[in-house]
């Protein structure tokens, strides 16, 4: 049964996942980040305005993450061949893992109903899990603003690693 977002919170164990990633990295699992921090962030679809400034962003402060031990790993329902061309076309420097039958989306509950124009469908809510070397939630951002996001993210990853 998937959870709801607000279910997971700072110190439950991080849902393990495993699915196909982007480029050259296979399958990505949680398990491979063990002793590691991981910045495990869902966003709707590649190359939409919002997404492609969140990648961008995790992108451009990539060293800064390797510096405090941190992966960052993007999550969508898209395949390996539209985040392969989404990190081509925008010169990403992460990777992206694709939950093209939606388990992890669902298992992080961030799968949710959600609402455009007086129409409801189901959508991916975007979110970040920070994910500590034991694999336990650090925390949890519910729903992301992009803007800003990434900083506060790192503040966040620095006050807990220092």
């Amino acid at each position: 049964m998937p959870v709801k977002l607000t279910e997971l919170k700072s110190g439950d164990s991080a849902p393990s996942f495993s699915m196909p990633g982007s480029g050259e990295s296979g399958t990505v699992e949680l398990k491979n980040y063990t002793g590691k921090y991981l910045v495990l962030y869902f966003y709707p679809k590649d190359n939409t305005p919002g997404c492609t400034t969140e990648a961008l962003d995790f992108t451009a402060k990539k060293e800064d993450f390797d510096e405090l031990n941190a992966e960052i790993l993007g999550v969508s329902r898209d395949s390996v061949k539209k985040h392969d061309n989404f990190i081509a076309k925008k010169e990403l420097g992460i990777i992206l893992g694709a939950d093209v039958d939606g388990k992890v989306t669902e298992n992080y509950g961030v799968w949710v109903e959600k609402s455009m124009y007086g129409k409801t469908y189901m959508g991916i809510q975007r979110a970040t899990f920070l994910i500590g070397p034991d694999g336990k939630i650090v925390e949890v951002w519910p729903k992301v603003r992009v803007k800003g996001h990434v900083e506060e993210v790192l503040d966040v990853l620095r006050n807990h690693t220092g």
